[in-house]
C-alpha cells in the first residue's frame, strides 16, 4: 500500500559573483555589442556557460542594459552644459523636479548632489541660442526652481568610461 510521499524542494542561493562574472562585465563594458560566441571565448567559458551567467547577470539588475553610444558633435550637440540648481525645499520638491527634468530631451544626466546645490544637471544641445531657451522656458519655469549656475563644457577628456570592477564583488563580512 502506497502512504504518499513528501517532497521538500530546497532552492540554493545564488553563489557569490565571481571573476568570470566581473570578467563577462568589463568586456561588455568595452564591447557591448560582442556575440555570446565571441564573450564566452574571452572570458574562457563554452558558449552556453556564458550565456546562463549573462542572463543571471541581467536577472539580477547588475547588468542594467545596453545601449549605443552616440557621437554629440555629429548629432549636431555640440555644446554640453552643466547646470547646478537650487530649489525651494518641500515634501514634495525633489520628486516636482525630477519628473520635470526627465521630461525635458536636452537633459542627459541629472543627479542630486550635496553642498551649495541641490541638483545637478548635464545637458547635450546645439548652441548657446537653445540653452537659453531650455533654460528659461522649461528648467526656470520649474516651480521650486530658485537659483540655476551654469558651466559650459570647453573639451571633454573623459565622456564615459567602464566602471572599476576590482572590489566587484566585495568579500563578505
Amino acid at each position: 500500500m502506497f502512504v504518499g510521499l513528501a517532497v521538500t524542494l530546497h532552492f540554493m542561493p545564488r553563489p557569490l559573483y565571481d571573476r568570470i562574472d566581473r570578467s563577462i562585465l568589463d568586456h561588455l563594458q568595452r564591447h557591448g555589442r560582442t556575440p555570446n560566441v565571441d564573450l564566452a571565448d574571452a572570458v574562457r567559458l563554452s558558449p552556453s556557460s556564458c550565456l546562463r551567467r549573462t542572463k543571471a547577470l541581467e536577472e539580477d539588475g547588475v547588468l542594467a542594459g545596453y545601449r549605443a553610444d552616440l557621437d554629440r558633435e555629429r548629432l549636431g550637440l555640440g555644446l554640453t552644459v552643466f547646470l547646478s540648481l537650487k530649489v525651494e525645499h518641500s515634501r514634495t520638491t525633489s520628486q516636482v523636479v525630477e519628473e520635470a527634468l526627465k521630461a525635458i530631451e536636452h537633459v542627459v544626466a541629472c543627479h542630486v548632489v550635496s553642498g551649495d546645490a541641490d541638483f545637478f544637471v548635464e545637458l547635450a544641445v546645439p548652441d548657446l541660442r537653445t540653452f537659453e531657451r531650455v533654460l528659461t522656458d522649461q528648467i526656470l519655469a520649474i516651480g521650486p526652481v530658485r537659483d540655476a549656475r551654469s558651466t559650459f563644457c570647453i573639451r571633454t577628456v573623459i565622456d564615459r568610461g567602464p566602471l572599476p570592477l576590482t572590489s566587484w564583488p566585495a568579500p563578505r563580512p
